[in-house]
């Protein structure tokens, strides 16, 4: 039996990586930062391996007899006064090191679509230096570059909810964003059968406007979409470095400029992005109905 160990465990795509890799009849170690917090949230695995990824000497000896590494790790919002750096690049070099002391086969590391159109946002280029150093390391390695998850399309959801969505320009920029589940499943396809990059997408390709469409009709409300000029995102995406801390302006300057350009993957999966709004309104409903 293969046995993969999971980077990033707990978080929205790690947990579906986890399951799937199950599902496939892998030895499935997840590598988590809190073992008993992971076990609280419902994380099932062969093993659950409690490492701070951030400090070296936590992962010695973590991958003995590991066949592959599939990384999701890293961050979107700064916290525990972590920065992209820390995270998305040296605890993944941490954890490239530690596969080649311990002779694992196969590194596979989620990256993000579109990275050369972003070499200044911050989260981007630690993830993009981290990519560099793997691409040279002696091990056989993949690289999936999703368009988006599903969930990150809840803002358009949270906007909605609160009555009307904000676009730049005219709404027409388009994205493929994917479920967790069918990105997980094209993982263990790609490396399975040997790719070494995959730029990846869900199965509808949507502009910005027709996912706020998306967002009101699953709410059940009339579609009020305001369109701003692009200029104030362009000023906001260079002024924001130069006022603020990289903790709060990091995720707002990759949503920004991920918002300025088409960013569009190879369609896979099933899940559909209507689907996933409509549930998400009904839990949301659930949540707010009256005990």
């Amino acid at each position: 039996m293969n046995t993969v160990c999971v980077a990033g465990a707990t978080g929205y795509l790690g947990r579906f990586l986890v399951a799937e890799f199950l599902r496939r009849g892998w030895q499935v170690l997840a590598l988590v930062r809190d073992r008993q917090r992971a076990q609280a949230g419902g994380l099932v695995a062969d093993a659950l391996i409690e490492a701070q990824a951030t400090e070296r000497t936590s992962l010695s000896g973590v991958l003995g007899g590991v066949d592959l590494v599939v990384s999701a790790l890293g961050i979107t919002r700064q916290r525990d006064g972590l920065s992209y750096c820390d995270v998305d690049y040296r605890a993944n070099l941490n954890l490239l090191e530690e596969a080649l002391d311990a002779g694992v086969g196969k590194f596979a590391y989620v990256h993000v679509l579109g990275a050369a159109s972003l070499p200044d946002v911050a989260l981007v280029a630690a993830k993009q230096a981290f990519v560099d150093k793997l691409r040279t390391a002696p091990i056989a390695s993949c690289v999936i570059s999703p368009s988006g998850y599903f969930s990150d399309m809840q803002d358009f959801l949270g906007m909605a909810r609160s009555g009307r969505v904000w676009l730049f320009g005219d709404g027409s920029h388009r994205i493929n964003p994917i479920h967790g589940a069918d990105l997980a499943a094209a993982i263990a396809d790609a490396i399975e059968t040997g790719r070494t990059s995959l730029e990846i997408g869900g199965p509808d390709i949507l502009s910005h406007r027709e996912i706020a469409e998306l967002a009101f009709a699953a709410l059940d409300k009339p579609a009020r979409i305001t369109c701003l000029p692009d200029w104030p995102r362009r000023a906001a995406l260079w002024l924001l470095p130069r006022v603020t801390p990289l903790a709060w302006h990091g995720p707002v300057q990759f949503f920004l400029a991920a918002m300025g350009q088409d960013v569009v993957g190879e369609p896979h999966g099933t899940h559909r992005l209507e689907d996933f709004f409509r549930q998400a309104a009904g839990d949301r409903s659930e949540q707010d109905a009256p005990q």
